[in-house]
Order: C-alpha cells, then sequence, then structure tokens
C-alpha cells in the first residue's frame, strides 16, 4: 500500500553543515498494517515521516501509496502535502480552543473544496466521534476536554476524511504514563477495527512493541532492522538494535563450535563455554557479543538440568512488586536476571543460573560499525540497588 524506496533527505543545519537526516531509506507497509519508525532522537524517523507527508523533500528517492506515485526524484514528481489526502496526527495536537468537539472533528470536511450538504458532514462526523468514544461530548469546548480526550479529538480530525494514509509523530509523549498506557489500547483498537494502514513515529520502545505489526528501527539516518515486534526484540542483529529494544545482558565471546542442531553453534565467553542461537549463519574463529535479556536468565537454589548452568553468587537485588531484578555475579561478570518475587535467597547466597540457548543471541561484530555501535556498553542496563532479603 505503502512504498518507500532509497529514500534520502539532507538539509543544512544552522552552522551550514549538510545534515543527512535519513539515509537510503527502503520500505513497504501493506494495506490495513500498522508499521513504526523506532529510534533515538536525531535517528531520522521523524524526517521520513515527514517526507511521506510532503513536509520534508528529499534530495532522492520515491515514495508510492496505493500504486500512486505522490514523490519521486527519478520522474521529478512532487505532490503537494494538502493534495496527498494523508491523516496526520503530531505531538502538539493543535486542538481549534474557540471551537466544540464537533466543529474540530468537522473542520476538514468544511474546508475541503467538495462542498458537502450539512447533513453528510453531521453524520460523517458523528460516526468519527463513535469511533473515538467522542460522540457524547460533541457540544463540550475542546479546552475543556482533558489530555487523553484531545488526543482522540485530534485522532478523530485526522479520521473524518477517511485518508489511505495515516501518520502518527509521538501521539502519545505529552500524556502522562497511566493514560499513555490506556491510550495504546485505544489506537490498536482503532487501527484494527477501522483498518487504517499507519505509519507511526516513536522512540519508545514498549509502545513500539505494543501497537506495531512491523517495527524499522533506525539509527543515525538508517534502518538497521525491520520485523515483527517479537523479531526485534528476541532476534535482534546487530548489538544496536538489542541495547535499545529493551534491556539486556551483553557477554563478549568468540565461536568455538558450530552445533549439529541448524543455527545454533558454542560461544567461549569471559564466564565459560555458553551454547548459543546464531543471528547470521554461525562462523567458527568468529568474535561475537552475546545478548540475553533478563528475563530468560532462569534463577534457582537448586541445580538444573541441562546446558548453561553455572553457579554465581546474588551481589544486589530490587523489589519491583510484579518481579524481582536480580544482579548476580558469575565469575568477575555481573548479570541482571528478572524473576517471579517469589524467589527469597538473600544477597552474598549463592544461586544458580540457567540460560536457554535458544534465548543467548550470538550477534557477529562488525568489522567497522558505527559509533552507535561501538559505544561501550555495560553489562546490565540498569543500576540495580541493594534490597536486603
Amino acid at each position: 500500500m505503502l512504498r518507500v524506496e532509497k529514500l534520502s533527505t539532507e538539509y543544512p543545519n544552522e552552522y551550514g553543515q549538510i545534515v543527512k537526516a535519513a539515509q537510503d531509506v527502503t520500505f513497504e507497509v501493506p494495506e490495513g498494517k500498522l508499521f513504526t519508525l523506532l529510534g533515538p532522537s536525531g535517528c531520522g524517523k521523524t524526517t521520513t515521516l515527514r517526507s511521506i507527508a510532503g513536509l520534508e523533500r528529499p534530495r532522492v528517492g520515491e515514495i508510492a501509496v496505493g500504486g500512486q506515485v505522490v514523490y519521486s526524484s527519478s520522474k521529478n514528481i512532487f505532490i503537494a502535502p494538502n493534495r496527498r489526502g494523508f491523516g496526520m496526527v503530531f505531538q502538539s495536537y493543535a486542538i481549534w480552543p474557540h471551537m466544540n468537539v464537533f466543529q474540530n472533528a468537522a473542520f476538514p470536511l468544511e474546508v475541503r473544496s467538495k462542498r458537502r450538504s450539512r447533513k453528510e458532514i453531521e453524520e460523517q462526523v458523528m460516526r468519527v466521534l463513535r469511533a473515538v468514544a467522542l460522540d457524547h461530548l460533541a457540544d463540550r469546548e475542546a479546552t475543556k476536554l482533558s489530555g487523553g480526550q484531545q488526543q482522540r479529538l485530534a485522532l478523530a480530525r485526522a479520521l473524518v476524511m477517511q485518508p489511505p494514509l495515516l501518520l502518527l509523530d509521538e501521539p502519545l509523549s505529552n500524556l502522562d504514563a497511566k493514560l499513555r498506557e490506556r491510550m495504546r489500547f485505544e489506537l490498536k483498537r482503532l487501527q484494527r477495527e477501522l483498518k487504517l494502514t499507519t505509519v507511526y513515529v516513536t522512540h519508545d520502545q514498549s509502545e513500539a512493541l505494543a501497537l506495531s505489526h512491523e517495527i524499522a528501527v533506525m539509527s543515525e539516518g538508517h534502518i538497521i532492522q525491520i520485523g515483527s515486534p517479537r523479531d526485534i526484540y528476541e532476534r535482534p542483529r546487530n548489538k544496536f538494535v538489542a541495547d535499545f529494544v529493551g534491556t539486556t545482558n551483553f557477554l563478549d565471546g568468540v565461536i568455538t563450535a558450530i552445533e549439529a542442531e541448524e543455527g545454533y553453534c558454542r560461544v567461549r565467553t569471559e564466564v565459560g563455554e555458553l551454547k548459543a542461537y546464531a543471528a547470521d549463519t554461525p562462523r567458527v574463529g568468529k568474535k561475537v557479543a552475546l545478548s540475553i535479556r533478563p528475563e530468560d536468565i532462569e534463577l534457582s537454589e537448586e541445580r538444573q538440568e541441562g546446558v548453561n548452568v553455572w553457579q554465581g553468587t546474588v551481589d544486589a537485588k530490587v523489589f519491583l512488586g510484579e518481579y524481582l531484578d536480580f544482579q548476580v555475579k558469575l565469575k568477575e561478570r555481573l548479570l541482571l536476571a528478572r524473576v517471579h518475587p517469589s524467589l527469597k535467597t538473600p544477597v552474598g547466597k549463592p544461586i544458580y543460573l540457567r540460560m536457554n540457548p535458544e534465548k543467548c543471541i550470538a550477534i557477529e561484530e562488525p568489522a567497522a560499525s558505527t559509533s552507535a555501535e561501538n559505544a561501550p556498553v555495560a553489562a546490565v542496563a540498569p543500576k540495580v540497588q541493594s534490597y536486603a532479603g
């Protein structure tokens, strides 16, 4: 439905230097799916979205929606933003303060060149307001809405034109944590019920994982990896993706053997030899980084059967209600494990760790990596404070 091909966007900064905001960006979004551009500030995700909207003019590339090319450098095509007919919701909802809820939602229909009857407009607006659960507030002043209601009103205003494509740029960032979580469910419900083809921009990993059919992780203007939320989280293809999406432990090592079981290998690390799953085809002698999520390290006071079982010492722990974060010392390394709070092993006592080989992801170290990937990474992302128990 949406096709973005080899898109590159550049602009001069305040010092006259050329900033390569998006470089060789290519992806497709099938009809009715939600596709997320995820990455840190300055990675090029918003520039890519604005290029799709027509608010930025790329240097090269092509953008097509539903088979219609809206931008092409080679064909010299650039359709103005107001003629693309896309729905857009940004961080600032831009609600008209002098209008009530109905008037705000109806505004795009009333200014459109093709005139509609008052009855047609009213029916369409009320249908959209019902979809976002604001129909009972149609006569309320927009300034008297809560943050979540204003967000839904901005969404209703974008949907009322029945756009072929919905573009969302961090629309939940201005909401408090609980409301943001609730609005994720609302957005997901609306997107799937109305079958909206959507491109969503965020730096919030949990938001991307919760909402998306597919995620593109961006860094320094480039797409680093595209995949389903589960693939991105469980099968990161480099250290940047593993470290940016969620919390992980890293162990540096070298592949020493290839297992008969396809995709698996043996990796020599500073804590010992581990069986791991290789994100790429494993090769003996290749340097890798093992990524192991905290929830994939099983802890127990009794030694378990199987491979990748080691004895360590509880260095610190933090009670977080639904789970406990254990910092476990294994030889000279500290590993973070996330477990059920029923585990009561005190600080300073021995404990056994088991790391499922399927969840130990061996990521090949590139010969020349980006600065983001080459930066030093701590063994444990968060600082774990002591909890006596």
